[in-house]
């Protein structure tokens, strides 16, 4: 508890005794903007405590307030080891070595998105699809026996969005012989549902290839681009408040490497 007050306070600073807070504010204004060994720190201090930090909501406020300012930080996963490096200049080259709460060896994880500090990352034993926050050591496994989430390197895309509930969301654009298959799933009821995609488009075939889903207020973008011939270019966009895709042309940008 002493380490904790340190974490929250400065003595020199202020006199206010933590009980005085209230428990709403410490969990909600509090404990979602310390560091992550703080947060780890918090989890011994109670029940109460330990199960407000495990939720899902929890972790969604404490990606929100790391991902401002110079609380930003810098995954980097190696052969053998991951490491987690603040973006501030004078602490660059302090590196914090993390264990990855999966058992494979970080050179198998692929990251397939990311958004305010959450990743979606694809283990590449099993294919299984997860949604992990290094910074608190959080990771939840969102493929099911139904065969959803669960990710083929060449076809498919993903996508992180936040709807307008503040849900965070996983896009999967799944590529089969004949059709495009889109699934979304939901941080706040851990479930998949279909999603409609652009009816009578070729985008299924294995001459059109697509980047990772970039989202950008109400919107989630992939570029996709038919390789076999250059220049045939579109930006599939994906409403995420209506779930509705449409297409919006690539912009010109001249002629490159003589193409």
């Amino acid at each position: 508890m002493k380490k904790l007050k340190g974490c929250l306070y400065s003595a020199s600073e202020s006199n206010t005794k933590l009980p005085d807070l209230g428990p709403d504010l410490i969990m909600s204004e509090i404990l979602p903007r310390l560091p992550a060994k703080c947060v780890g720190r918090a989890k011994k201090v109670c029940k109460e405590w330990l199960s407000c930090i495990s939720s899902k909501e929890f972790v969604m406020m404490h990606c929100r307030h790391m991902c401002k300012g110079s609380r930003q930080k810098i995954l980097s996963i190696g052969q053998e080891s991951c490491f987690i490096s603040s973006t501030t200049v004078d602490l660059v080259d302090e590196k914090t070595m993390i264990t990855l709460p999966f058992h494979v060896r970080p050179s198998d994880v692929w990251i397939l998105s990311s958004l305010n500090g959450l990743l979606c990352v694809c283990l590449r034993n099993t294919f299984e699809m997860l949604i992990w926050n290094p910074l608190i050591r959080s990771c939840i496994n969102i493929s099911d026996s139904k065969s959803y989430g669960f990710f083929k390197i060449y076809p498919d895309a993903v996508g992180l969005y936040i709807d307008s509930s503040n849900d965070y969301r996983v896009l999967h654009i799944k590529r089969g012989r004949f059709t495009v298959d889109v699934m979304a799933y939901s941080r706040r009821t851990s479930h998949w549902k279909r999603i409609p995609f652009l009816q009578k488009r070729h985008y299924h075939t294995n001459g059109y290839m697509w980047s990772g889903g970039t989202f950008c207020e109400d919107g989630l973008y992939f570029t996709v681009f038919q390789f076999w011939l250059a220049g045939d270019i579109v930006i599939i966009r994906f409403e995420v408040n209506t779930e509705t895709f449409s297409e919006i042309g690539f912009p010109y940008v001249g002629n490159v490497m003589g193409l």
